[in-house]
């Protein structure tokens, strides 16, 4: 009892000494891995990630207190999320909560039909009554003690904007009757402003409660956004808030929404459409971080081993593999989503192709899941880049949602090709292009590294002289600017701050080259402009990847402007991307380019996209594929026996001399493999589920490396393993 009271004593002066720095965050509150699930908890999909994001008030999976509290007791940090845009609310929309129907308050498209997202659950329009019903649900969570809110998905459709409740809040924000948007470019642009402000006022104002209840209860809860990225809402004609909410004072930070049902979206290159999995994620979750970085919020990247739509379950792995790559690919994310709905995906059947009967996630897939969502608990932040030619951008507006439906005067953008025809040529190329947002760019942040931007007007327009203004200042101190566009397109004209108020510019480039000194005409090729230059190239970027061999002399002006008017080094085209995060090393190869040479690395690894985790010299990454691996060589301390790599979670450990004990934590049901590394060959190997033997199902030393591989049965309780040498 001295004992066990001295070291009591020394815990909490641990504890008491991290309370004075920045790692009190990581030591009081886990928050690095997440998952949201409507059901109760349940050993079959108890993840043991650090936080259960809890789901809805009224969704019919048992009483919202005794949810929260059944995620609680089994050691979770428990949040809470529900849509802002849909949800269960038939109470609201039915009349129970007010006595007042609000149907009529759904998103109504042009032949006066509702957008539905479910029975009596419209996407909605959000009215001065429904944002203060959303608060309710907020206030409720609050009480319930969870940490942080989640309003997800603030969708407002493009085809939508025809209800009476919408031609209202057009009258009360622009003070004229409103337009038809399918009438004109400018009413369609106005119509996309309004839905974009009228969810942007719904989260500042529901947050902003938030944030006030909470600190009326000496708390703090923080406020997030699950959001699809602005690649994706432009692709499916959805507008949404998107970059302006990280600058919110109550905004804590997002989840990038993107997974194989976004990433899947059929993109343009060498004349073809067609999915493009991993070039699509990578370029949305980079637009993710280009909206989050500069301001400091935080962000939670997930990824999803199935999707929505019937395909085979090796199409399933396939793209959750090619997702979940180019999520690591970014060092300086380390937060994860690792799945939505885990019940969904250890419980459910799905459609398969060629097969009759719906079909359960097999045995080996949700090893090697498990294997890849625990090593997320390991990933560290990192500062190495990824492999190649660094500073190319390409700048993003949130107007890319204002203007591509419905489509005017015979101008179209088929899949998003004015923006996919920038940044596919390059990553085919093997640059890892970035991703800027205009709305960032007063923050110094946004283009310090920055060497080449590249920027079009063909798919979006500025928000105000302001942003022009900083471009201006960039160029002046040395960037390059690479302008690709004919601005022919209709909205060019559209009533706007630069053909408005003493301005009469025919189109929003004619404003920015002015401030630049170039002429009305600005048909040349190259201006310098102070210590940097613009390029000029009256090409719509669509017309670089919807012809074969298009993109040739785009990647030539923008090596030149890179190598010989940026001076930034040398251009340096592959076919791959290769990144090392401590002991991780995530690559991709790439099909469709010039060298079809697969990537070979060789070390001492484990493959983590193999579920028998094996261990190799040599891994050959062919074109059109990815690897996981983990590099022994990288093992920070080679002589103290750890697991490194498991479809588990790995607590409670205790060394000795001779000995190394832990639980193991995973979804029951499920089967757990573990590569250990041990100072020397064991002796004695068991595994045991309350004081019962459990059978291993591998128990395979391996020499070279030094690691046992074991397997048994999982059991979401724990199994207390303990291995003698």
């Amino acid at each position: 009892m001295r004992n066990q009271a001295f070291y009591a004593l020394i815990l909490t002066a641990i504890v008491v000494c991290f309370t004075q720095g920045n790692v009190l965050a990581q030591v009081k509150s886990k928050e690095k891995t997440s998952f949201q699930v409507a059901a109760p908890w349940s050993a079959d999909y108890d993840v043991r990630s650090d936080i259960a994001m809890v789901y809805g008030i009224n969704d019919a999976n048992g009483n919202f207190e005794e949810r929260v509290k059944g995620y609680r007791d089994k050691g979770y940090e428990v949040q809470f999320m529900t849509g802002i845009a849909w949800g269960q609310y038939k109470d609201y929309f039915l009349g129970e909560w007010d006595g007042k129907n609000h149907l009529d308050e759904g998103q109504m498209t042009q032949n006066g039909e509702t957008i539905w997202h479910g029975k009596n659950v419209p996407y909605t329009l959000p009215t001065p009554s429904y944002i203060a019903y959303m608060k309710t649900h907020v206030k409720r969570a609050i009480d319930a003690g969870v940490t942080a809110i989640y309003l997800e998905e603030p969708e407002f459709w493009a085809r939508a904007g025809y209800g009476d409740a919408f031609k209202k809040a057009w009258q009360n924000y622009y003070g004229f009757p409103w337009m038809a948007q399918h009438e004109s470019p400018e009413a369609t642009y106005l119509s996309s402003k309004l839905k974009y402000q009228l969810y942007f006022n719904a989260l500042k104002e529901v947050f902003s409660y938030v944030k006030n209840y909470s600190q009326s209860l000496g708390k703090r809860v923080k406020c997030f956004v699950p959001t699809h990225s602005l690649l994706n809402y432009s692709s499916w004609h959805i507008v949404s808030p998107e970059a302006s909410l990280a600058n919110l004072d109550g905004m804590d930070g997002y989840i990038a929404q993107v997974w194989t049902g976004t990433a899947r979206e059929p993109v343009f290159y060498n004349g073809k459409s067609k999915e493009r999995v991993f070039e699509n994620a990578f370029l949305e979750y980079g637009s993710m971080v280009s909206m989050t970085a500069p301001t400091g919020r935080k962000i939670f990247f997930l990824t999803d081993p199935i999707e929505d739509r019937p395909r085979s379950w090796e199409d399933y792995k396939v793209n959750y593999q090619a997702t979940f790559t180019a999520e690591l690919l970014y060092p300086m994310v380390d937060n994860y989503e690792v799945m939505p709905w885990p019940n969904r995906i250890y419980q459910g059947k799905f459609s398969v192709e060629g097969m009759k009967e719906k079909q359960s996630i097999s045995p080996a897939y949700a090893t090697q899941m498990q294997v890849m969502v625990n090593s997320l608990n390991q990933m560290p932040l990192s500062k190495n880049k990824l492999n190649g030619t660094q500073g190319i951008g390409v700048l993003l507006s949130n107007s890319l949602m204002f203007q591509n439906y419905p489509s005017h005067a015979g101008y179209s953008d088929p899949y998003l090709s004015n923006f996919y025809g920038m940044a596919i040529p390059l990553l085919k190329h093997g640059i890892p292009v970035e991703t800027v947002h205009m709305e960032n760019l007063a923050n110094k942040n946004t283009l310090k590294d920055l060497k080449v931007l590249i920027m079009t007007y063909s798919n979006m327009k500025p928000s105000s002289a302001e942003n022009h203004q900083e471009l201006v200042k960039w160029v002046k101190s040395g960037g390059v600017l690479v302008y690709y566009g004919r601005d022919t397109d209709p909205f060019q004209n559209v009533k706007e701050w630069w053909n408005t108020g003493g301005n009469s510019f025919n189109a929003p480039s004619e404003h920015l080259f002015g401030l630049m000194g170039i002429g009305e005409n600005a048909n040349k090729s190259t201006y310098p402009v102070g210590k940097g230059k613009v390029y000029i190239v009256r090409q719509d970027p669509k017309e670089l990847v919807m012809k074969a061999n298009g993109d040739a002399d785009f990647i030539t002006t923008i090596q030149e402007a890179y190598e010989t008017s940026a001076k930034a080094g040398l251009f340096v085209t592959k076919n791959n991307f290769l990144l090392k995060r401590g002991p991780f090393v995530i690559a991709a190869v790439l099909e469709e380019s010039k060298n079809k040479d697969p990537l070979v690395l060789e070390g001492i690894f484990i493959d983590l996209f193999d579920p028998e985790l094996p261990v190799i010299q040599q891994k050959s990454i062919q074109p059109g594929n990815q690897a996981y691996l983990f590099d022994m060589a990288k093992v920070e301390d080679q002589n103290k026996p750890q697991t490194l790599a498991a479809a588990a979670r790995v607590t409670d450990e205790v060394l000795t001399k001779n000995s190394y004990q832990f639980m193991a934590k995973s979804p029951s049901n499920t089967k757990n493999i573990m590569r250990i590394l041990l100072p020397a060959k064991p002796k004695n190997c068991t595994a045991s589920r309350g004081g019962t033997a459990i059978a291993l199902t591998k128990n395979e030393w391996d020499e070279q490396s030094k690691t046992l591989l074991l397997g048994f049965e999982n059991f979401s309780e724990g199994v207390e393993v303990n291995l003698r040498w």
